[in-house]
């Protein structure tokens, strides 16, 4: 499949324990802050789950 950038842009306060662990494993640490992931099924339900505090783009 294909690489996705994942940037978070809200903020993990006050969201439920589960959406902040998921974050975590999408390596995601801070605000702000950029990973490229390689586009899987795992990784689009993690994706799916908090895509509310996420922007996406396609690499």
């Amino acid at each position: 499949m294909g690489k996705l950038k994942i940037t978070q842009i809200k903020s993990s306060i006050r969201r439920p324990e589960d959406q902040k662990r998921t974050l975590i494993a999408l390596g995601i640490k801070k605000l702000n802050k950029a990973r490229v992931v390689e586009e899987s099924p795992a990784v689009n339900g993690m994706i799916r789950k908090v895509e509310h505090l996420l922007k996406i783009e396609k690499v």
